[in-house]
């Protein structure tokens, strides 16, 4: 049966839309109106049209946050991947790590990116559950009150190399540089933060779960079902992604199959700053030929 970890008020979340201004040499966001909500941010995620690809000026719904994540374990490397439900779009897709950057982070967006591991990937051991280290920083905890996190190992989260076109809060640049699209279906900016996540060499059993949260009964409840623990792994031969998926249970990797798999739109093609796609399937995304460095632009 799923444990239930944390039970959340929706309302506490609020966030703002922005105004994108992009050019070839790169974008800025800032944001414009009131505070939102999570229900009426919803509701604002609607198509829009943008005609150049390179150059315009939008007001969007919302900022969001995604990691591409390299999980390191025993000398082998994997991207990290998550399933969801998306109940506003009715789907499943595989995607990153990501989530909805609050109000009082739209002007540093990689502490939503980091909490956003904290909250999503759990790491257990045979020891027990490992927290995390960003640098000299300890990553927050958010299901302590359900789950024994060792003292005596952790592992260590670290930025990978930047997109190459600067992405800004006002005049701002941000640190990490991520890279950014914007989803025309949703009227949002994505940025994408590409990190390193290195599991401690004397973790041993290591399983991987993905936790979300879904909003019942007016709450937003975050559940961990080991039955179902939805993260799963790209293995990775010298930076570029392998045509398999994995999972990770007690130190074992299983195969999955992919025939049936749709990924989120942060792996389809993009045009300048834009994605068009809801989605996009495994089988076309293998097609293209993906590369370590693809999209870091």
């Amino acid at each position: 049966m799923p444990q239930t970890l944390v039970r959340k008020n929706p309302t506490a979340f609020k966030t703002l839309p922005l105004f994108v201004e992009a050019s070839p040499e790169g974008l800025s966001y800032q944001s414009v109106g009131r505070a939102l909500n999570f229900g009426e941010v919803l509701r604002r995620r609607r198509p829009i049209e943008v005609g150049n690809p390179t150059r315009f000026a939008s007001e969007l719904a919302n900022l969001g946050v995604s990691v591409r994540l390299t999980l390191r374990w025993q000398g082998r490397a994997f991207w990290v991947l998550v399933r969801q439900q998306r109940e506003d779009r009715g789907d499943v897709v595989l995607k990153l790590i990501s989530g909805y950057v609050p109000a009082h982070e739209l002007n540093l967006p990689l502490l939503t990116a980091v909490q956003e591991i904290a909250e999503e990937c759990l790491l257990e051991t045979a020891e027990g559950w490992l927290a995390g280290r960003f640098g000299d920083t300890w990553l927050p905890t958010p299901y302590d009150s359900s789950l024994d996190y060792l003292e005596t190992e952790h592992f260590h989260l670290s930025p990978l190399t930047g997109a190459a076109r600067p992405v800004r809060c006002g005049s701002q640049p941000l640190v990490e540089r991520p890279r950014a699209y914007v989803h025309l279906p949703t009227a949002s900016l994505q940025l994408v933060y590409d990190m390193c996540l290195e599991v401690p060499e004397r973790a041993t059993q290591l399983s991987l779960y993905h936790v979300d949260e879904r909003l019942e009964k007016g709450q937003l409840v975050a559940r961990l079902d080991r039955e179902r623990p939805d993260l799963y792994l790209i293995p990775l031969h010298q930076g570029e992604p392998e045509n398999e998926l994995l999972q990770l249970r007690a130190g074992r990797l299983a195969p999955v199959g992919t025939g049936d798999l749709w990924l989120s739109e942060s792996f389809a093609r993009a045009d300048g700053w834009l994605v068009r796609d809801e989605r996009i399937h495994w089988n076309d995304w293998w097609a293209a030929k993906p590369t370590a460095n693809t999209r870091r632009g």
